[in-house]
């Protein structure tokens, strides 16, 4: 009887482990610059998080971003200045396209 209940206490913490931590999905951040070959990578930043991502043919992706608000930066090429973008929101599982970025001289 003593066994049987271990058993069952056993199974009861392992079920309740398995479900008790919801999986990391994460959400992402693209967009597109323009010129395409104006910049370099971009960085996202909220409170101390920090991710980078490479500018390849204009366009980006930062994967894994915990939901919350980011200030986005794009680091540019001289003579293109770096652009800011700020308040973006990203929400677990969702992607955040910020469409087309065109930098300034």
């Amino acid at each position: 009887m003593k066994r049987t209940k271990m058993s069952l206490l056993a199974l009861a913490a392992v079920a309740f482990g398995a479900f008790a931590f919801k999986g990391f999905q994460g959400g992402s951040i693209t967009g597109k610059v323009v010129p395409a070959d104006g910049a370099t990578e971009v960085w996202a930043v909220s409170g101390t998080d920090t991710l980078k991502a490479p500018i390849a043919e204009g366009a980006f992706s930062i994967a894994d971003a915990k939901a919350g608000t980011y200030t986005v930066v794009v680091d540019a090429k001289e003579p293109f200045k770096d652009a800011t973008i700020t308040d973006v929101k990203v929400e677990d599982g969702k992607g955040t396209d910020l469409g087309e970025i065109k930098l300034a001289q």
